[in-house]
C-alpha cells in the first residue's frame, strides 16, 4: 500500500513538474499601445504596438501580462527581463516548424508559425528569427503578428505582401486578443523595427 501511495506521489508530482515546465514565465507579447503599462517597451518605429512582459498560464486565454506586483517580485526591469526573453524565444523558435506557402512555381510566397499556445507572436523578438530565413528570403525579413497564434515572415518587399494585407487587417480586427498592425523589419542583429502598418 505504500509503495502504491508513493508511486502515485512520485507520478503526480512529475506531471505537475513536466506541467510547469511547458509554461514559459519570459515572454516579451506585442500588443496594442492602448494596453501599454509602465512595464512595456515600444520597438523602434512603432506608433500602435508595444512588448509587455507576459507568462504562460493554465486557464484562458492562456496567456498575461504580468502585473505590477508580481513583476516587482521578479527583481527585474523591464529591459533585463526583454533580454532574457530573447533566449526563451530563440529556445520555442527552435522546437517549431513554419508552413511554407508556394506559388504556382513552387516558390516560397511567406512562411507561418502558427499553434494553439498563445506565444508565436512572441517569436517576433528571437534573434535567430532572420538567420532562419535568410537563404530563403535575404538577410532582411518582414515579421507581422496579428494575433497571439500566428507569426507571418515575409521577402522584405511591400510587393511580396500586397495580397495578404486584407488577410493581416482581417485577423487583427476580429481577434480578442490582437497582437499587433504593425509590420516589422528583422535583421541579424537588430531589434525589430516597424516599416508599415496592415489596419485600415
Amino acid at each position: 500500500m505504500k509503495l502504491c501511495l508513493a508511486l502515485l506521489l512520485s507520478l503526480t508530482f512529475s506531471a505537475l513538474s513536466q506541467e510547469t515546465k511547458r509554461l514559459e514565465t519570459l515572454l516579451m507579447l506585442p500588443e496594442p499601445r492602448v494596453l501599454r503599462t509602465e512595464r512595456s517597451i515600444t520597438p523602434e518605429g512603432a506608433k500602435k504596438t508595444v512588448f509587455s512582459p507576459a507568462r504562460e498560464i493554465t486557464g484562458i486565454p492562456g496567456i498575461e501580462t504580468y502585473t505590477k506586483e508580481d513583476f516587482t517580485r521578479l527583481g527585474l526591469s523591464p529591459e533585463t527581463f526583454a533580454e532574457r526573453s530573447k533566449k526563451i524565444a530563440d529556445r520555442l523558435l527552435a522546437s517549431l516548424k513554419p508552413d511554407l506557402l508556394k506559388d504556382a512555381q513552387g516558390k516560397v510566397q511567406y512562411a507561418v508559425y502558427r499553434g494553439d499556445r498563445p506565444i508565436m507572436a512572441c517569436l517576433i523578438i528571437a534573434p535567430a528569427l532572420p538567420q532562419v530565413f535568410e537563404e530563403m528570403f535575404g538577410k532582411e525579413i518582414w515579421v507581422a503578428c496579428p494575433d497571439r497564434h500566428s507569426l507571418f515572415v515575409f521577402p522584405a518587399k511591400p510587393e511580396a505582401m500586397e495580397d495578404f494585407v486584407a488577410d493581416l487587417a482581417e485577423r487583427f480586427e476580429s481577434d480578442a486578443h490582437a497582437a499587433s498592425p504593425e509590420v516589422f523589419s528583422l535583421k541579424k542583429g537588430e531589434a525589430p523595427r516597424v516599416v508599415a502598418t496592415f489596419d485600415p
